[in-house]
C-alpha cells in the first residue's frame, strides 16, 4: 500500500519560532532502514517533513496510513503536532493518539495516572523554583525537567544544595517546572510492548551499570557519547516472578498513559525487588542501539520485521486487517 515515513529534519517549516525548539530527531540511517524495510516488504513509500508543507504533501503522495517518527519542531506539546494533523486530514497513523503523547512528554500527569490506576512509581514533587519545600521526599533525589525525554536536564542530587542547583538549571534552561522524584537505590529494566488490548510484553533489557558510581541514565548514554554506558543485558537476568510482575506493571502503564501501538516503559528495582515504574515513552526509540530494537531482537523480530509489524498493528487497529502489500505506482519510491 501507500505509506508515507514522516520525520523531521530541520526547524524551518514553521510560521514563526514561538516556544522551546525539539531537541531530538532521528537520524537519516534509522529513517533509511525503516523505508527500506517497508520497500522490501511490497510497500511504496514517500518520506515526508513534518511540518507546516505536511497536509499539501500528503494529499499529494496519497497515502493510506503514515509511519510516524516525527517528534517535533517546537513548543510544550511537540509530540503531538504530527498526530493532530493527520486527525485533521483523516490519514491514520502508527503510534499514540494526541492525548497519549501529551500524557508521555507530562511527567508529572503521567505518574498521577500511573497513582490513579495502582501502578507504583517514585514519590515526587514538583518545584518551579529552588528553595520550594521539597515535601517528604528524602535524599537522594533525582531532578528531571517536567516536559522533556530523553534524560535531557537530569541530575542526581544528594543534599539540599545540589537540589537547588539541579532545579535553578532546569527552570531556567528548560524553562519548565522540574519534577523532583526520590531516587530508587537498584536495577533498571526497560520493557517494551508492541500491540493493543493487550499489547505483548518483550523481553525486558536491564541496563547494567556494573563499576560505575552514577547508576542513573544520562543524556550521553543515549546519544552512546559514554565510554561507561550502560550494557544492555535481554533477556534481563529476573526471576520468572519478578518477570511477570514487571509485564503486568508495564500493561497497566500503557493503559494509563494511552499509549498505543508501541511504547517503552521504565522501571527501577530496589532491594527487595519492589519495582517502580519511572515513565513511558509514547515512541520508543527505533535507533539500532536502543534498547526497544534490542528487546524485538531477542524476541525473535528482525529490524525489518519490527518496521513491518508496527505497521500491521497500527492498520489491524484502524481496518481491522493487516497493511496490504500491493505497490500502486502513482507514489513514486524515495
Amino acid at each position: 500500500m501507500n505509506l508515507a515515513v514522516v520525520r523531521n529534519t530541520t526547524r524551518e517549516g514553521v510560521i514563526a519560532r514561538f516556544g522551546k525548539p525539539c531537541p531530538e530527531r532521528y537520524g537519516k540511517r534509522t529513517v533509511r532502514r525503516v523505508v527500506d524495510a517497508l520497500v522490501d516488504a511490497g510497500h511504496s513509500v514517500a518520506v515526508l517533513e513534518g511540518d507546516k508543507t505536511l497536509l499539501a504533501e500528503l494529499e499529494r503522495s496519497g497515502a493510506g496510513l503514515v509511519v510516524n517518527m516525527a517528534y517535533g519542531i517546537q513548543g510544550e506539546s511537540r509530540y503531538t503536532h504530527i498526530p493532530a494533523m493527520l486527525e485533521l486530514a483523516g490519514v491514520p497513523y502508527t503510534g499514540a493518539a494526541p492525548l497519549g503523547h501529551s500524557v508521555s512528554l507530562d511527567k508529572v500527569i503521567a505518574k498521577t495516572l500511573m497513582q490513579a490506576a495502582g501502578v507504583p512509581t517514585p514519590a515526587f514533587a514538583v518545584l518551579a523554583a529552588a528553595g520550594r519545600p521539597r515535601g517528604d521526599l528524602r535524599f537522594p533525589v533525582v531532578v528531571k525537567p517536567r516536559h522533556e525525554s530523553t534524560s535531557y536536564g537530569l541530575r542526581l542530587a544528594r543534599d539540599r544544595a545540589q537540589l537547588d542547583a539541579a532545579v535553578d538549571a532546569v527552570v531556567r534552561g528548560y524553562e519548565q517546572e522540574a519534577l523532583v522524584e526520590e531516587y530508587v537505590e537498584g536495577r533498571e529494566v526497560c520493557v517494551g510492548l508492541l500491540g493493543n488490548d493487550p499489547p505483548d510484553v518483550l523481553p525486558p533489557v536491564e541496563l547494567s551499570f556494573a563499576g560505575r558510581s552514577l547508576r542513573v541514565m544520562t543524556v550521553d548514554d543515549k546519544y552512546h557519547r559514554r565510554v561507561d554506558e550502560p550494557e544492555k543485558l535481554c533477556p534481563a537476568p529476573l526471576s520468572p516472578s519478578l518477570l511477570e510482575t514487571l509485564a503486568d506493571l508495564a500493561r497497566a502503564t500503557f493503559a494509563a498513559c494511552h499509549a498505543r501501538d508501541y511504547a517503552r516503559v521504565d522501571i527501577r528495582i530496589d532491594a527487595h525487588g519492589q519495582p517502580y515504574v519511572l515513565e513511558l515513552n509514547s515512541m520508543a526509540s527505533l535507533g539500532g542501539g536502543g534498547s526497544f530494537v534490542r528487546a524485538a531482537e531477542v524476541a525473535g523480530y528482525g529490524f525489518a520485521e519490527l518496521v513491518r509489524r508496527i505497521v500491521d498493528v497500527a492498520h489491524v487497529r484502524c481496518f481491522g486487517v493487516c497493511a496490504p502489500l500491493e505497490r500502486t505506482p502513482a507514489l513514486a519510491t524515495t
